[in-house]
């Protein structure tokens, strides 16, 4: 039976791997809320099939879907794709879904369930309630029957990326945000983030991309690709409105020392342009006071830095953008023994809040095979 634990993975010999890192799975919602998915959610599910099914042919991947989707997730999604049933609030499993910890000397996994708050609480969070999503870690590991740890702390993963041996990056403008953890202040939140992850060190960036809703994360501006190597999205024009984001982190990234004392190597990969909202698009929502209003002319952080990296394939979204074929040729250099898979209109994930790493959640698998107790 999976365990509620009173220790941290650091005292248990526990770590967060790197998203380049082997794993034994992958788990997603469904998409249905009408408020944050134009269309009755119907184009969100079409591009959603197509992601699960370039991650299915790199590791087994279940979705979650509510009692009256269930059918039709199940109709929509491969055979060799798992359905269950389980109520959520959306579908942001990197978010809301358990952090997959692992013990390099016994191969076993557990799983740390950060609070979540669907983005800030009553201070700008963008949908209410959270409370089902906030369980969404907690039902997962009772599946695998993995013990968990319940992390005091407000966080997300798709506000913190691993190189798996022992640094962490992340943004002040996120987890040190009123609406998370502000009132903890950094050392104590930087404590709390290398007790529950299994770090040595965090590295902090003062601040994620613009028109992000979710408080800047980082998966929108920069991720490792390896140890001691470092993918940031990038511009070489400076009246562009990221440009200085993106020389901040550039100049933070070059002049730290990982947890190893080894220089950061960082790849620089040119951004798409900001995208919109069309009128089209925004009168398919049904609007509702508890979620957060988006309008024609509301700006969105696009992101080729937002992917999936699967243990055979990185699927990454595309937007009918010149730098497409850029970031596609980019990340085959990158990673050299994976196939690229590029999803062409991502911009229906992105019009909910986020994209292709924002919708997943990887599992992590140990080294070895480990015996699951009933």
């Amino acid at each position: 039976m999976a365990r509620l634990l009173d220790t941290t993975p650091k005292q248990d010999g526990f770590r967060l791997p790197g998203e380049f890192e082997n794993k034994s799975g992958c788990w997603l919602g469904w998409p249905e809320r009408t408020d944050v998915w134009r269309n009755g959610a119907k184009p969100a599910q079409k591009v959603w099939v197509q992601i699960v099914t370039a991650i299915s042919m790199s590791e087994p991947v279940t979705v979650c879907a509510s009692a009256s989707q269930f059918a039709t997730a199940r109709r929509q999604l491969p055979p060799q794709v798992r359905v269950v049933e389980m109520t959520c609030n959306d579908t942001w499993f990197r978010d809301s879904g358990p952090c997959f910890v692992v013990n390099d000397a016994s191969g076993e996994v557990r799983g740390v369930d950060f609070e979540f708050n669907a983005y800030g609480g009553l201070d700008g969070g963008l949908y209410y309630p959270w409370d089902k999503d906030d369980q969404i870690a907690s039902k997962i590991l009772e599946i695998e029957r993995f013990d968990r740890y319940r992390a005091p702390l407000i966080a997300e993963l798709g506000g913190i990326q691993s190189d798996g041996q022992g640094s962490i990056l992340t943004t002040e403008q996120c987890l040190l945000n009123r609406n998370r953890n502000q009132h903890l202040g950094r050392d104590e939140v930087t404590r709390r983030l290398t007790d529950y992850l299994g770090a040595e060190q965090v590295i902090w960036l003062p601040r994620g991309c613009k028109f992000d809703e979710t408080d800047g994360h980082v998966d929108d501006l920069a991720c490792f690709v390896r140890p001691g190597e470092v993918v940031l999205q990038w511009t070489d024009n400076r009246d562009d409105p990221q440009w200085e984001i993106y020389q901040e982190a550039y100049d933070i990234l070059r002049s730290t020392r990982d947890s190893r004392g080894r220089e950061l190597i960082v790849h620089k990969l040119p951004q798409p342009d900001v995208l919109e909202w069309t009128a089209e698009e925004a009168e398919g929502l049904d609007q509702q006071d508890s979620t957060h209003t988006r309008q024609a002319g509301t700006k969105i952080c696009a992101s080729y830095i937002n992917y999936y990296a699967g243990n055979s394939s990185i699927v990454v979204p595309l937007f009918g953008d010149r730098n497409d074929q850029v970031a596609l040729a980019t990340l085959a250099e990158l990673f050299p023994q994976h196939k690229i898979v590029g999803i062409e209109n991502s911009r229906e994930i992105l019009l909910g809040g986020g994209n292709v790493a924002c919708i997943t959640m990887p599992q992590y698998a140990g080294f070895a095979p480990q015996t699951k107790g009933a």
